[in-house]
């Protein structure tokens, strides 16, 4: 979850800047959306999310808590305490939801996720993705495909920026 952590880290300091002496800006005169799409999807989600369903979510994420060396059961990017084994350096998602930074959460991973709890918890697909959504980090909102609304963005004049 290099790209995510980075992404966190970045939009932190785009807005930090932007609010500073040199541009004396207002969180509110920035539009930040990060697209959390595929292996980045699970982390839309809230911490009773992760201690539900950790392990379909650290597997589609192939990711694993960089502490304890196993499936997450907290979303990590929303934790305390990961400022050294994180590329976001300590700055949670919540620190965004501050500056006004939005989310679009792909409705595709997120299905897939869904199909991977079913299949270890013998739930069923739709409670789980409704649960999920029902589920999301503050100013998240789904869309039908992350990829899809990178590129409606684009072609509506918002620039992006990828992350390595």
């Amino acid at each position: 979850m290099r790209g995510l952590g980075h992404a966190i880290f970045w939009a932190n300091n785009f807005s930090t800047v932007s609010r500073g002496a040199a541009y004396g800006l207002t969180d509110a005169d920035s539009s930040i959306v990060i697209c959390l799409r595929h292996e980045s999807a699970p982390f839309a989600f809230t911490d009773a999310m992760w201690k539900k369903y950790g392990h379909a979510l650290s597997e589609h994420a192939a990711f694993e808590d960089p502490k304890t060396k196993q499936p997450a059961v907290v979303n990590v990017f929303q934790a305390s305490g990961y400022n050294d084994v994180l590329s976001s350096r300590g700055t949670t998602l919540d620190t965004l939801v501050g500056h006004g930074v939005r989310f679009a959460v792909c409705m595709l991973a997120t299905r897939g996720i869904a199909s991977q709890a079913a299949r270890d918890t013998g739930g069923k697909v739709d409670d789980i993705y409704k649960e999920l959504v029902d589920n999301k980090i503050a100013n998240a909102h789904m869309v039908p495909a992350g990829i899809v609304a990178v590129n409606r963005a684009q072609e509506r004049g918002f620039s992006i920026s990828s992350v390595s």
